[in-house]
C-alpha cells in the first residue's frame, strides 16, 4: 500500500488535465429535455420555419406587401399557437415568467426592429398575477431594408431566428426554437396578410403628450402619493366612445405596480368628463423608481380587454420612497421577498468579500477543520488512513522518521487541497459555473479514479506488489525517499475525498468562493489540515501508536480486508460513469478494468508464462482502448429520470426534476418546494437519499403539507444549479433547501436527520 504513492502523480495529472475549459458559452434557457416534456427541445420539424412542442406550435411568417426592396420595410412574425390552458408572456411578464425573446440572423443590409407587442391580458395565479397571451399570438417585427441593399442574384435571401419563450400552465417549461426561411424572390409576399392585419389592430397605438394653450389635448401624468403606496394616473384624449366605460390598464414598466391588484377593488377608476383617472397601488416589492411610466390602456376587463388599445408614456410627479433593496430585473416577487428576508436576517448573513468579519473567517476555518477531520470516515478514505496509521507500529522506523512522515503527509494533503481549491477559484474567476467536486463531473476523471481504486484494491488484496512489476530504480524509491512517498499518499487521500462534503464543510466552502483568494486558500488549507490530523497526531505522540495492536499475521488479513472498500468504491464509480455516459460506457470501463487486473496478475508471474500472459493482456488492452474506451469517456445526452407526477400510486409525493423556472412557478402558485441538490458521485448524497429522504414518515409529512419535491442533479456540469448553489452560499453538494412563498430559503445540514426535516416542515407558513 505504501508504494501506491508512486502512481498518484500520473493520475493527478489526468485529473487536472480533465478540468473544464476556461471558455464556455450558454443560452438563456437550458437545452435539457426531460422525460416528462421531451418535446421541449424537439425543435426540428418540417418545414424548418415551424417548431412543434406538446404545448405550442411556433411558426416564422413573412409579410412583404411591397417586396424586399431597397429603402422599404417588410415584416417578420413569430406566430405561437398555444394549447388550451397554456400561455406565454408579454414584455412585462408580471409577478413571474419571462418575455419571449427573438434573436435574428439577417443578411447585411437588413435591420430588425423591436417586437410590436400586441395587447395582453392579465392572468391571475394565486396571490400573484402575470401578463401574457393564450390562443393564437403573432409577434411582429419590422425589418428595414438599407438604401444600398441588393437582393442576391442566386441562392435566395436566408432569414434565421433563434426564439426563446417560457410557456406555463400551472407548471412552466422553458422552450426554444431555431427557424429559417429562404426568400427566393424580392417580389411581394402577402400569403399571411390577414394575420398581420389582425396583429396590427391588436398593437396599441401611441397616445402622444400634447397641449394647446396650456390645456391638455392628449397624454397625461402619473403622480406618486405622499406615502409612496399609490400611483394616480390621469389621462386625456381617449376616444369619446370610451367615456363612462370601464377600462383596463397594463403597466409596461416593470417592477413598480402591484400586478395582482383586482380591478374595481384594489385599484379604482373614474371619469371626470373626458379625463380618465385611476388609483393604482404600488408593489410592496417595488424594484425601480422610474421618472416615466409606460401604460397600455384598453376597454373591458383585464382578463379580456378589447382592441383598440393605446400606449402612453407619462412623466412621474412626486417623490419615490427609497428602495428597501434593489432587486435584479425580471425577478419574481416571491424570490424578491426571499432576498429581502435574507437581508433582514443578517445577524448571520451569507458572507461576502466586503462584509466578512474576522469572526466569520475564523468560524469558516474551524468548520473546514472539523469537516476535513470527518472526511476520514468516508469508506474510500478510511483504508488509506488506517494502513498509514498501522505503519507506525513497525519497529524498524524511529520516532524522528515517524514525525517526518507525518509532516510530509500533512504537507501533501494541505498542498493538494489548496491546489484543487485554487484551480476551482481560477476557473470560476474565468467564468465557469462550477463548485466543489467539479472534477467528478468529467467522465475521464471518474474513469481515472476507477482505475486508481482498482490498482489499490488489487495491491491490498495481494494480487501484485509494486516491487514486482516496477523497475528496481522505481521500486526502491519508497525505501530511499519515505518522505516523498508520505507526501504523495497525502495527495492520494485528497483525490479520493474531493467528491465528498462532510458536515460543517458546506458553509465553509460556500464562504470560500466569495472570499479574497488568500482567505479562501486558508479555508482549503484548514480542510486539509483537519483531514491530516489523525495521522499527524499518531506520528508525533508515541502513546497513540502504542494503543494499536502489535504487528503480526493479523495485519496481512487486515490489509486484504481493506481491499474490499476499494472495490466497493470502484462499483460506485462505475455507477457514476453509467449515469454520465450510459450503460455502454460503464461496460467498456468494466472490461478495461478487468484487463488491467489481468495485467497486474500476469506481471507477478515468473518465467515465460509471465510474458505470454502480459502479451495477451496488452493486446486486449490496446483493442479495448481503441474501441471501448471512447464510449466510457463520451458524455451521453442528459435525460432526467425524475417523475413529473405529483403523487405516486401510494399517495406519497414523487420527486420532480429541478429547474429554476419550474420552482419559481410553484412558488408563484403558493406552493412550498423542497430541493435536494445532489450528484451521483457524492457519497453523502446517496446515503441521505436512501435514509432520511426515503423515510416514510418524512415523505408523509411532505405530502400532508403539500410540499413539492424537486431534485437538482449536479452529476454533470449544470450552470443553473451552480448559480442556485452560489445564491444559497454553497459551492458543493449535498445541499437541502426548503422554499416557501415570501420566505427566505431554509437550509438543512449536510446529514439531515428525520427530526431536523420534520422540525423545518413544522415551521412552514400555512399554504396559500
Amino acid at each position: 500500500m505504501v508504494q501506491s504513492g508512486l502512481i498518484v502523480l500520473g493520475l493527478c495529472a489526468l485529473l487536472w488535465a480533465s478540468a473544464p475549459s476556461l471558455a464556455q458559452t450558454g443560452t438563456l434557457f437550458s437545452s435539457k429535455a426531460t422525460a416528462s416534456n421531451s418535446a421541449t427541445n424537439a425543435l426540428l420539424s418540417s418545414p424548418a420555419h415551424v417548431v412543434n412542442t406538446e404545448q405550442v406550435q411556433a411558426e416564422l411568417l413573412v409579410h412583404a406587401p411591397q417586396g424586399v426592396q431597397a429603402g422599404q420595410t417588410f415584416w417578420l412574425g413569430l406566430q405561437i399557437e398555444h394549447q388550451p390552458q397554456w400561455h406565454t408572456y408579454w414584455q412585462n411578464p408580471g409577478d413571474s415568467g419571462l418575455p419571449t425573446r427573438l434573436q435574428w440572423q439577417l443578411p447585411a443590409g437588413l435591420q430588425a426592429g423591436d417586437i410590436a407587442w400586441p395587447l395582453p391580458k392579465k392572468i391571475p395565479i394565486g396571490t400573484l398575477a402575470n401578463y401574457g397571451y393564450d390562443g393564437r399570438l403573432l409577434l411582429v417585427v419590422p425589418v428595414t431594408v438599407a438604401a444600398a441593399f441588393q437582393f442576391p442574384v442566386t441562392g435566395g435571401l436566408p432569414l434565421q431566428l433563434q426564439a426563446e419563450w417560457l410557456v406555463c400552465r400551472q407548471e412552466c417549461i422553458p422552450q426554444e426554437g431555431r427557424f429559417s426561411l429562404n426568400l427566393t424572390s424580392s417580389a411581394a409576399q402577402t400569403p399571411h396578410a390577414t394575420l398581420f392585419a389582425t396583429a396590427q389592430k391588436l398593437r396599441p397605438q401611441t397616445l402622444p403628450q400634447r397641449q394647446e394653450g396650456g390645456s391638455w389635448v392628449s397624454g397625461g401624468q402619473t403622480t406618486v402619493s405622499d406615502d409612496g403606496q399609490q400611483l394616480r394616473l390621469r389621462v386625456h384624449g381617449l376616444p369619446p366612445s370610451w367615456r363612462g366605460q370601464t377600462l383596463s390598464t397594463f403597466p409596461a414598466t416593470t417592477n413598480v405596480v402591484h400586478n395582482a391588484a383586482v380591478q374595481g377593488k384594489d385599484w379604482t377608476q373614474h371619469w371626470q368628463g373626458s379625463v380618465w383617472n385611476a388609483a393604482i397601488p404600488v408593489s410592496p416589492e417595488r424594484g425601480d423608481s422610474p421618472k416615466t411610466m409606460r401604460w397600455v390602456i384598453a376597454m373591458g376587463q383585464e382578463s379580456s380587454p378589447k382592441a383598440p388599445a393605446y400606449e402612453i408614456h407619462t412623466p412621474v410627479l412626486g417623490t419615490w420612497p427609497a428602495l428597501a433593496q434593489a432587486t435584479p430585473a425580471e425577478i419574481s416577487p416571491a424570490l424578491a421577498r426571499a432576498l429581502a428576508e435574507n437581508a433582514r436576517a443578517a445577524q448571520a448573513p451569507l458572507p461576502t468579500s466586503q462584509a466578512t468579519t474576522a469572526l466569520g473567517l475564523t468560524l469558516a476555518i474551524l468548520g473546514a477543520l472539523v469537516g476535513g477531520l470527518l472526511l476520514n470516515l468516508m469508506p474510500c478514505v478510511f483504508p488509506v488512513l488506517a494502513i498509514k496509521v498501522l505503519g507506525l507500529t513497525h519497529a524498524d522506523s524511529s520516532q524522528a522518521q515517524h514525525r517526518s512522515a507525518g509532516l510530509a503527509y500533512t504537507t501533501g494533503l494541505v498542498a493538494s487541497f489548496m491546489l484543487l481549491g485554487g484551480l476551482m477559484l481560477a476557473l470560476r474567476a474565468a467564468g465557469e459555473q462550477l463548485g466543489w467536486g467539479f472534477q467528478l463531473q468529467s467522465p475521464p476523471v471518474v474513469a481515472a479514479l476507477a482505475l486508481l481504486f482498482t490498482l489499490l484494491g488489487l495491491n491490498l488484496a495481494g494480487v501484485f506488489e509494486f516491487g514486482q512489476i516496477l523497475p528496481s530504480s522505481l521500486a526502491t524509491l519508497q525505501s530511499r525517499h519515505p518522505t516523498v512517498n508520505a507526501a504523495l499518499s497525502g495527495a492520494l487521500s485528497v483525490a479520493v475525498a474531493s467528491p465528498c462534503t462532510a458536515p460543517f464543510m458546506g458553509a465553509s466552502l460556500g464562504l470560500a468562493i466569495a472570499l479574497p483568494v488568500w482567505q479562501a486558500l486558508l479555508v482549503f488549507a484548514a480542510m486539509g489540515l483537519g483531514m491530516a490530523l489523525p495521522y499527524l497526531a499518531a506520528s508525533w505522540w508515541p502513546g497513540i501508536a502504542r494503543t494499536l495492536p502489535r504487528p503480526g499475521a493479523w495485519m496481512v488479513t487486515f490489509r486484504q480486508a481493506m481491499a474490499f472498500p476499494m472495490f466497493a468504491t470502484v462499483i460506485w464509480l462505475l455507477w457514476v460513469l453509467g449515469q454520465q455516459t450510459g450503460i455502454d460506457g460503464a461496460s467498456g470501463l468494466l472490461a478495461l478494468l478487468l484487463t488491467v487486473a489481468w495485467l497486474a496478475w500476469a506481471l507477478g508471474l515468473q518465467g515465460p508464462t509471465r510474458w505470454l500472459m502480459v502479451g495477451l493482456g496488452l493486446a486486449l488492452l490496446l483493442w479495448l482502448g481503441s474501441n471501448w474506451l471512447p464510449l466510457a469517456l463520451r458524455e451521453a445526452p442528459a435525460v432526467s429520470t425524475a417523475s413529473s407526477n405529483d403523487k405516486s400510486p401510494t399517495g406519497q409525493p414523487q420527486w420532480q426534476a429541478w429547474s429554476d423556472a419550474d420552482m419559481q412557478a410553484h412558488l408563484a402558485a403558493g406552493r412550498r418546494v423542497f430541493v435536494d441538490f445532489t450528484a451521483a458521485w457524492c457519497v453523502t448524497c446517496q446515503y441521505n437519499k436512501k435514509t432520511t429522504l426515503a423515510d416514510p414518515q418524512v415523505l408523509s409529512d411532505f405530502a400532508a403539507r403539500q410540499v413539492v419535491l424537486m431534485r437538482a442533479d449536479w452529476t454533470r456540469r449544470d450552470p443553473a444549479i451552480t448559480q442556485s448553489l452560489t445564491a444559497l452560499g454553497r459551492s458543493g453538494v449535498p445541499v437541502y433547501a426548503l422554499y416557501a412563498p415570501g420566505q427566505a430559503p431554509v437550509l438543512l445540514s449536510e446529514l439531515p436527520s428525520v427530526d431536523e426535516v420534520q422540525a423545518a416542515l413544522q415551521k412552514l407558513p400555512p399554504s396559500q
